[in-house]
């Protein structure tokens, strides 16, 4: 069965607000939590970006049952990635084996901030392969010195190292990403239903005669509230940007950068691309997408940190139950049905 997930969305709340929400996601019965990485939210709108990983650490202790991801984490300029393998270690720690470190090769909009400038593709991706490596390594358990093309390790050791084995995530959107990553991550993250692209992760896999695919985690915005109007304007105030797809929003440098590129978009745009309204019908439509292209967790994110609250109360609860063709679960009582 397709699990369910919830996303921690680090540019649209603030900390306390995330911690509560994945407790609420935990309690309505969400399968597992992402949570996003930045330093800085695609729009100005969104008004947030806490570190994530002190998130991951609270949320982690908070909850008891859920799957945890970073989705994802940029292992090689915010952070080097001897320090990201003590961030997850830490983590499993905390969450009892529940974590799994989803890496990408991130966006200049985060990176930039370090002043080291922004790499091609090729690079990012290069400087990706060589810091999963030394997570890895770390991982271990064991004392860890290399020099790499692009990063040094001296006398690295993690102490705090969980019996738990870390699983890593790889977000890719190309043939020549799978090439690349396929064989040294355990999970594909994908921002989109392509079939193609499963397909060719697991094809890279068994021609490498490694066992099984691993999870294939997508991801789905929607804007869920009563008032189908308010939840279309809720979208383009905050979410227009994802009409940009991942090879234009990987470049742009800044909040302001986004507000330009997008300010031809309009609300029917949006609302053509994110399920939009009180209706669950386009969300379940639109999982179903994920489903077929070969998608084993699909994360959805509700725009709107101030909408968790009432998502998660009204229609997280049925809408899992349609998605899993089971009764609904909710917070002791049945989950009333959403308002129309």
């Amino acid at each position: 069965m397709t699990r369910v997930g919830y996303t921690l969305m680090t540019e649209q709340s603030g900390p306390r607000d995330l911690v509560r929400d994945a407790v609420a996601a935990e309690r309505v019965g969400f399968d597992f939590a992402v949570c996003s990485d930045h330093f800085t939210p695609w729009l100005s709108a969104q008004g947030h970006a806490p570190n994530a990983w002190t998130v991951l650490g609270a949320v982690a202790y908070a909850t008891e049952r859920m799957q945890l991801y970073s989705y994802v984490t940029c292992p090689t300029m915010r952070y080097h990635p001897a320090i990201v393998a003590q961030h997850a270690a830490t983590v499993q720690l905390l969450a009892r084996g529940r974590f799994t470190l989803g890496l990408g090769s991130g966006e200049n909009l985060n990176e930039h901030v370090i002043g080291a400038g922004w790499p091609t593709v090729t690079r990012r991706q290069d400087m990706l392969r060589e810091a999963i490596e030394i997570i890895r390594a770390l991982f271990t358990g064991e004392q860890v010195s290399l020099r790499g093309e692009h990063f040094r390790v001296e006398m690295a050791k993690l102490f705090d190292c969980p019996a738990d084995p870390i699983g890593i995530g790889v977000a890719l959107a190309g043939q020549h990403g799978i090439d690349k990553l396929a064989t040294l991550a355990d999970h594909l993250i994908a921002v989109a239903p392509d079939p193609g692209l499963v397909h060719a992760w697991h094809s890279a896999r068994q021609a490498a005669g490694l066992a099984g695919g691993g999870r294939i985690v997508g991801q789905l915005p929607v804007c869920w509230d009563p008032d189908r109007q308010a939840a279309v304007a809720r979208a383009h105030d905050q979410f227009r940007w994802f009409a940009g797809g991942w090879q234009v929003n990987a470049e742009l440098p800044t909040p302001a950068a986004f507000a330009a590129a997008t300010r031809f978009v309009r609300p029917d745009d949006v609302a053509a691309a994110i399920p939009c309204g009180p209706d669950l019908e386009p969300i379940i439509e639109a999982v179903g997408a994920y489903r077929r292209a070969g998608f084993t967790d699909i994360a959805l994110i509700q725009i709107g940190g101030d909408h968790q609250d009432r998502f998660l109360t009204e229609a997280a609860g049925p809408l899992l139950a349609a998605l899993r063709g089971a009764p609904a679960r909710g917070r002791g009582e049945p989950t009333p049905s959403p308002p129309t």
